[in-house]
């Protein structure tokens, strides 16, 4: 009887570290469907350009050609994508999109007069830009260093929404740009198998490469000299780097 009893407990001891094998070998970093949550930091240089049309002294252009207005500040966001492991190569799609805080402001003690009339209200004081969200897709494509670890690479297009504020003495004018272009980025990803088998820690570091957008107007602010148009715009490039969390939960190959 005590054999028996033995022979069980070897068996149902057997069966259970086999199945935690197999569990814990579900799933590499990346692989399957995956979501996650990341908080980070993000920069950004803009490089404003203004040009002038038929003004006093005729067509003038003031622009940033090197450096820019720098922008710091945090973001929180998370991924949502997917990975196919094929032995120690990867190859996915991935999507993330982050609220975020960067911004700069550039400040004078004196109004600066951006019309020939008395309406102090036309005296700027200030200029602010934020940039409230960004959203990204990528293709990926990585190296896993062993069975816990991914390297990836990522090549896609990125978007934002800027927010410009140009506060004058009597009132503030907001203007919303919207601005994107191509991202790079790199990342390094680890499997918590200890934790869960589907959960890893992930690192990024992303380049953001902006296209040219134009500014409709800047406030309707009127040039020194009378009615003077205005035809500005605004480019830059910014990076990004995070950490977080991400759970693989689902495989399509599991269907067939």
């Amino acid at each position: 009887m005590k054999k028996i009893k033995l022979i069980i407990a070897a068996v149902a001891m057997l069966s259970l570290v086999s199945s935690s094998a197999v569990y814990a070998d579900g799933f590499a970093p990346g692989e399957g469907l995956y979501v996650g949550a990341y908080v980070g930091t993000g920069t950004a240089i803009v490089q404003p350009k203004v040009s002038s049309i038929e003004g006093i002294s005729g067509n003038l252009t003031a622009e940033a050609t090197e450096g820019g207005a720098a922008m710091f500040g945090m973001q929180g966001g998370g991924w949502v994508g997917y990975g196919y492991k094929m032995g120690d190569l990867y190859l996915g799609w991935d999507m993330d999109f982050a609220g975020s805080g960067e911004e700069f402001k550039l400040t004078s003690d004196t109004g600066i007069e951006l019309a020939v009339s008395d309406d102090t209200a036309a005296q700027i004081t200030a200029i602010t830009a934020q940039r409230n969200w960004r959203g990204a897709g990528a293709a990926r494509i990585g190296y896993y260093v062993n069975g816990d670890t991914l390297l990836t690479f990522k090549g896609g297009i990125h978007a934002s929404e800027f927010e410009i504020t140009d506060s004058r003495t009597l009132r503030s004018i907001n203007d919303t740009v919207n601005a994107g272009g191509w991202q790079f980025g790199v990342g390094l990803e680890s499997r918590l198998a200890v934790i869960d088998p589907g959960l890893s820690v992930r690192l990024e570091a992303t380049y953001d490469e902006y296209f040219t957008a134009p500014v409709s107007g800047l406030g309707n602010a009127v040039g020194h000299g009378g009615d003077m148009g205005h035809d500005s715009e605004v480019t830059g490039s910014g990076t990004n780097a995070r950490i977080g969390l991400q759970y693989s939960f689902f495989d399509v190959n599991s269907l067939f």
